[in-house]
């Protein structure tokens, strides 16, 4: 193979393009504030004009909604806020009709305290088949009043809740990873590995083209649940841990290789793994595993050179030992928004808590963070490999800071203590138009005002609306449009090679194939278009013959 060699009749989803739909936040169609699978169906025209070619949807499943919907009570039936499973199966009908692929989340990792199962194994004996589901341990101390090790969860708080038995005493207590009312699975047990493989088929058979893992990483736990001392902050950073990126996960996704093969279509399956470094994270997506993993290096990466030069050879590096593509995320449920990320030159990560520890908020300048992430997103789309976008990133949105303290719904702000705002911020229903009404169109045909969606809507809000971008040819989203079409249309993108082009410092120029050149400018200085070359699409308008700070083009060689 030469250095632009692209795979042919390759999966579908080695380079697609795909957008994450937040459910409760995109679209509501019967007007109470909450985002439904119906009022996904409404906006398929839009994503068939954004061009993306899958959408992954988060958890609908019936659930008491304490971590909205990440706490599944029913892993087989959709949560009556979002609709039934007739509207699932219409959405996908439709989605599919529309040449858009449909990929759902799934939370294997942990179910809802309110699953029958818990509700079972409480019910039960220590010992019984019913808490043997679950990780419940006998206490230590004087009555095994203490904790069975010293694991705190990652929404705060200690990771072991207690439970009172049948007889009224204090018993086992059992492992959270997260809130007391998630509950973490045993998958050493084969009872578990069996049910989550009819889940996968009840969606399968119905037409679902992959699943996004949840905690893809964390469904083996170390047998002995060994103490980690003062390594609280390496856990919640998802570091090497006994919970995190056991050896024996793998076993589990080689199965799910397996059932996944079973159907037509090149189902597919990406993990949510935070796993450092990029050759661990790797192991994820050899030939018998899952398809792709979410490039957290990436989404981490701060706004420099230097850096994005280090993480993109080092995932693609890594990803090509074993053979499967890059993939590329700057956003999601979990992260503050990259507008604000990029403009303060704060790292990735997950909650809200990113945006109070690293930089200081009032100095956040919009515009400039706005900028930024137009060129990374034209960045990101250069890239061979596939790539996600995350609802509202095509209107460079930038994150809610200003979300009254009684309408955070996070479970990390009530863990926290209210200290931690948590993940609201990236998640307020998005602005479809820029008249207030409706909720600025999230709910349609709905006399609902910006303050009465789940989470309340900002004032500005409208400044950012989809119909205000769609008449600008200058907005984020006609510039995603652009982009998408372009990557959809040129040989050189989507699967295959990029070879590193000279540079100055501070900016990074590489080449695929077909003569497409991407050049990103995170320098101070205006920068020199290379000779022979046209512009096909910019971040920003180019004004004279050179490419301004913070700025991305895209170029073919003439």
């Amino acid at each position: 193979m030469n250095g632009f060699d692209v795979l042919k009749d390759s999966p579908w989803w080695r380079d697609a393009v795909i957008y994450q739909i937040y459910v409760r936040s995109f679209a509501d169609a019967n007007g109470d504030g909450i985002g439904d699978l119906s009022g996904i169906r409404s906006r398929i025209p839009y994503l068939v004009e954004l061009g993306i070619d899958a959408v992954w949807l988060t958890p609908f499943y019936p659930s008491p909604q304490i971590d909205h919907g990440y706490d599944v009570a029913d892993y087989c039936d959709v949560e009556s806020e979002y609709g039934t499973l007739d509207d699932f199966d219409s959405l996908l009908k439709d989605s599919h009709q529309a040449g858009i692929k449909v990929i759902i989340d799934i939370v294997p990792n942990h179910s809802s305290d309110k699953h029958e199962w818990f509700q079972a194994a409480l019910n039960a004996a220590p010992g019984s088949v019913q808490r043997g589901r679950y990780l419940f341990r006998d206490g230590k101390g004087d009555n095994g009043n203490l904790p069975p090790n010293d694991w705190q969860g990652l929404f705060g708080g200690p990771a072991w809740t207690r439970v009172t038995e049948a007889d009224g005493q204090k018993g086992q207590w059992y492992l959270h990873l997260f809130t007391p009312e998630q509950p973490d699975f045993d998958w050493r047990n084969i009872e578990v590995r069996e049910y989550f493989e009819g889940v996968l088929r009840f969606w399968l058979d119905r037409g679902v083209d992959g699943f996004r893992i949840d905690v893809a990483h964390g469904m083996i736990k170390d047998p002995a649940l060994p103490d980690i001392g003062d390594n609280t902050a390496e856990l919640l950073e998802y570091r090497a841990q006994p919970m995190w990126d056991q050896e024996e996960v793998h076993e589990i996704y080689r199965q799910w290789h397996r059932v996944l093969a079973e159907y037509p279509g090149d189902r597919m399956a990406v993990a949510e793994a935070w796993v450092q470094p990029a050759s661990r994270a790797a192991r994820y997506v050899r030939s018998d595993e899952l398809s792709q993993n979410f490039n957290f290096d990436f989404l981490c990466s701060t706004w420099n050179a230097d850096e994005f030069r280090r993480v993109i050879n080092s995932s693609i590096a890594a990803v090509d030992e074993v053979g499967a593509p890059a993939s590329w995320v700057f956003n999601n449920h979990d992260v503050v928004r990259s507008v604000d990320r990029f403009a303060l030159g704060l790292i990735g990560g997950r909650g809200g808590s990113r945006l109070n520890r690293q930089g200081d908020p009032s100095e956040l300048d919009v515009e400039l963070g706005r900028k930024r992430a137009r060129a990374g997103a034209l960045l990101m789309l250069a890239l061979p490999g596939g790539a996600y976008i995350y609802q509202g990133e095509e209107l460079a949105l930038p994150e809610v800071r200003d979300i009254p303290e009684s309408a955070l719904s996070d479970p990390i702000w009530t863990r926290s203590g209210h200290t931690d705002p948590g993940r609201d911020g990236c998640r307020v229903p998005l602005p479809w138009t820029a008249s207030p009404a409706a909720a600025h169109g999230f709910a349609e045909d709905s006399q609902l005002s910006p303050t009465e969606s789940w989470l309340p809507q900002p004032n500005w809000w409208g400044d950012f609306a989809a119909d205000l971008q769609a008449s600008d040819e200058t907005s984020a989203l006609n510039m995603y449009r652009n982009a998408l079409q372009i990557r959809h249309d040129h040989p050189g993108l989507g699967d295959g090679k990029i070879s590193w082009l000279p540079s100055a410092d501070q900016v990074l120029m590489f080449e695929r194939a077909g003569g497409f050149i991407c050049l990103v400018n995170f320098g101070s200085e205006e920068v020199s278009l290379p000779e022979s070359t046209s512009v096909i699409l910019s971040s920003t308008p180019l004004v004279g013959s050179g490419v301004p700070m913070d700025t991305a083009v895209w170029l073919q060689r003439e």
